[in-house]
């Protein structure tokens, strides 16, 4: 146990989480509170409880998502394609 208690892990991780609610990058605030003199191990531990705890908080997923393809239009045949398809420079040039 840390000589801080369990009181100070708990405002650590509370910080953590409502500053990560706000949008802040986890390593933004690591750096943050280790700028503050928090010990870098005592935030890399709240950190983890963190993750354990929203890790069992996440709605699981009970069925797969279903895709569904749509085949838009038709490819076009070869001769539908020979009719667009224009004439190289040298074609052109010399009308073969």
């Amino acid at each position: 146990m840390n000589p801080r208690g369990l009181d100070y892990n708990r405002q650590v991780i509370e910080y953590i989480r409502k500053n990560l609610r706000k949008g802040y990058t986890a390593e933004s605030l690591k750096w943050a509170l280790i700028n503050q003199g928090h010990s870098k191990f005592e935030i890399e531990k709240a950190m983890k409880k963190l993750e354990e705890e929203m890790a069992h908080k996440a709605p699981v997923l009970k069925t797969k998502p279903e895709i569904k393809y749509e085949r838009i239009g038709s490819f076009p045949t070869t001769e539908e394609l020979e009719k667009t398809r224009t004439k190289t420079f040298w074609k052109r040039l010399f009308k073969t």
